[in-house]
């Protein structure tokens, strides 16, 4: 036994085993989860000036609400699917249930290429953050790769202990960078916005969001949206699932969009739409596209709002590392519950965490950020640049093979409502490859590189996907997937696997 349970079906303590602890972390934990992940400091001020510069202009905040919608309606099969199928593997097991066994393999390599590579990114932009905070107020340089290095043992600790110690500290972070972005919106809307005003149309209407290159706001917006599937990782640690999973995804959807929206139009409002391109540009070409957020926050809050807000924007990029070293943990030992990883790395300790994914997870970090060290590379502009593209263009590509599952899936077992089942499934893939394209089209800017580089970046989706459906190919074991009308849970590999579907409706 990995758990014992109380009477009222509570897990009251936990033992070394391969079970992540059940009933652990509620909505509002997801939610912080998520919302960590998206790190909503990092992208406003890292990302608007470029969304607005390189974008479409004074559009951006109608880009965001644009994608908002585009993906809520992803989630109405990937929640569809959540209700019938409970495992912490998310788009191993979603894509594995429609497209084969094989191909939700290709799949699951797929996140933890996405998933690792943006925390990798992250990593870039943490260490150079403090770094610079730390030579600015004590005059003492050290190298960003040392302060990874250090963080990294830091994440691995918490990591290893229950989720719930976790989603508290996260929950702690995303609350002081959330309450520094609400004071500024609020100060900016209380204030009548800028030299011109407040004007809804000139953000969001049809015609500003489309203006400029809107494939380039677009594809910023996606990833500040980053992570939000990540609540079905977490289904077998929810209280509830079937419930848990589909309101926090709804939730962080929803804020997060509504959220970005309104802090990028407070923005433009503070500049002015005819002035908020410039200022943009004039940032990002200072070498310090934060300053585009920054100068206007110090400007309506006070001096005390440029040391604070750069202290918030390292925590908040420590928020998500954290989250997305979660969600990676959960993923390995997902796959290795199924043996398509070594089953060891299944291990939990006596919190429930997948302890063992966890040192395995740090090593890949670490892989991925240290030869950017060895090189000398701009962490800034080569590591996060570089593998951010990677890991939104691998993203996309998890939400069209998803939604393609959910359509085979529910024509192979009988689901109720159309919508859910077919229709809002059928119109994320358009969409969603619509976004991809946009994103493949752009590449080359997203990463502020060059095309031969851009090439290379862009092979390392394909081969991720190859090498796990290849890898998976070598491993035999079958496992059960039992679909029913509420639930479906998956079992251990070493099993024969039987479907039994859903009782038909009276």
């Amino acid at each position: 036994m990995s758990k014992t349970e109380t009477s009222t079906g509570s897990t009251a303590a936990t033992t070394p085993g391969t079970d992540l602890k059940k009933g652990s972390i509620g909505v509002l934990g997801i939610l912080f989860f998520v919302l960590s992940a998206q790190a909503p400091l990092t992208g406003i001020a890292g990302a608007s000036g470029l969304t607005v510069f390189l974008g479409n202009g004074a559009g951006a905040p109608g880009a965001y609400l644009t994608v908002g919608v585009v993906i809520i309606i992803f989630a109405v099969g990937f929640i569809a699917m959540s209700r019938r199928l409970r495992a912490n593997g998310a788009f191993y097991a979603y894509v594995g249930a429609g497209l084969g066994r094989h191909t939700g393999a290709g799949a699951a390599w797929l996140a933890l290429l996405a998933y690792g590579t943006v925390q990798a990114c992250m990593y870039g932009l943490y260490g150079a953050s403090l770094s610079a905070l730390i030579a600015t107020y004590t005059g003492v340089t050290i190298p960003w790769w040392l302060l990874v290095l250090v963080t990294m043992g830091a994440v691995q600790l918490l990591g290893s202990r229950n989720v719930e110690l976790g989603a508290k500290f996260l929950a702690f972070l995303v609350g002081a960078e959330v309450a520094i972005l609400l004071a500024f919106g609020i100060s900016v809307l209380a204030s009548g916005g800028g030299p011109e005003g407040i004007s809804f149309s000139a953000s969001f209407s049809p015609a500003t969001i489309a203006a400029g290159a809107p494939g380039v706001a677009i594809m910023f917006a996606v990833a500040s949206m980053f992570g939000f599937e990540s609540t079905a990782i977490y289904s077998d640690e929810a209280k509830d699932p079937r419930r848990t999973v589909a309101r926090a995804t709804y939730l962080s959807v929803s804020v997060i969009a509504i959220f970005f929206a309104f802090i990028t139009w407070m923005l433009v409002s503070y500049y002015g739409p005819t002035a908020v391109q410039g200022a943009a540009g004039a940032a990002v070409e200072s070498g310090d596209a934060t300053s585009f957020f920054f100068t206007a926050a110090v400007d309506k809050l006070g001096a005390w709002a440029g040391p604070v807000g750069g202290a918030f924007l390292i925590t908040s990029v420590l928020a998500g590392i954290i989250a997305f070293h979660n969600a990676i943990n959960r993923y390995l030992h997902s796959l290795a519950q199924r043996g398509s990883v070594p089953a060891r790395l299944a291990r939990t300790n006596s919190h429930g965490a997948p302890y063992a994914a966890a040192y395995v997870q740090t090593a890949m970090a670490v892989v991925m950020t240290m030869p950017f060290a060895i090189l000398g590379l701009d962490p800034v502009l080569t590591l996060f640049a570089w593998f951010a593209g990677v890991a939104v263009v691998a993203l996309l590509v998890l939400y069209v093979l998803a939604s393609v599952a959910v359509v085979v899936f529910f024509r192979r077992h009988g689901g109720q409502g159309i919508w859910q089942t077919l229709l809002a499934p059928i119109l994320a893939v358009i969409l969603m490859t619509a976004v991809l394209w946009s994103v493949v089209s752009n590449f080359t800017t997203l990463i502020g590189g060059d095309a031969v580089t851009a090439n290379w970046l862009l092979v390392m989706v394909p081969v991720a996907f190859i090498a796990g459906m290849v890898l998976e190919r070598r491993n035999r074991s079958e496992h059960t997937i039992e679909f029913t009308d509420t639930a479906v849970t998956a079992e251990p590999a070493g099993t024969t696997a039987r479907f039994v579907p859903p009782a038909p409706s009276n």
